[in-house]
């Protein structure tokens, strides 16, 4: 189904609206994978429901389940890939793909997967709050896990991610003037 383009205003107006929406994405799985619990909050409205797998809830009930499951793990990755977004006024439906990686060092396969995923969202712009997420679905499409012998050592001399502010990207960011203290 195609619809015709909106005027050139209109159009980049969908354009900005869709980049925020995609940032917000982005923000998501950057305090995930640093256990920033701020930062994931801010990606919902204070009334967001959310249902990732067997959970389904609340935001702050969602939160309190994902961090106690995340701090499990020594590291996650969350990659972010095909995103599509239909807008219609203040409220877009999104479908994103992606893959979350899970490590640890313990050698339980369930501490050490890899889960393709999509992110089903519906966003709502209200107010002055900027677009941001009232309800998820998060779907698992299929998970993986290493076989013996399949990881590698990261080099003792490699810079190395971190799960909290310290993590080297912080340090960037503290170089911006523009950037508050608190945004990550």
């Amino acid at each position: 189904m195609t619809t015709p383009a909106p005027p050139p205003g209109e159009a980049l107006a969908e354009l900005l609206d869709k980049q925020a929406i995609h940032e917000v994405v982005l923000r998501y799985c950057r305090g995930v994978d640093r256990l920033d619990e701020a930062l994931v909050r801010s990606c919902f409205h204070p009334d967001a429901t959310d249902t990732h797998g067997s959970f389904h809830g609340t935001l702050e009930e969602f939160l309190t389940w994902a961090f106690r499951l995340l701090e499990r793990y020594d590291a996650t990755m969350h990659v972010v890939a095909n995103h599509l977004c239909t807008l219609d006024g203040d409220v877009a439906v999104t479908e994103t793909y992606g893959v979350a990686h899970h490590r640890s060092a313990d050698p339980d396969p369930r501490r050490n997967l890899t889960v393709g995923f999509r992110f089903l969202d519906r966003f709502e712009r209200r107010g002055s709050g900027g677009w941001r997420i009232a309800r998820r679905v998060a779907t698992t499409e299929w998970v993986t896990a290493p076989g013996d012998g399949s990881r590698w050592p990261v080099p003792s001399d490699s810079a190395v991610g971190r799960r909290d502010g310290h993590d080297p990207l912080y340090e960037l960011l503290a170089g911006l003037p523009s950037v508050p203290p608190t945004g990550r």
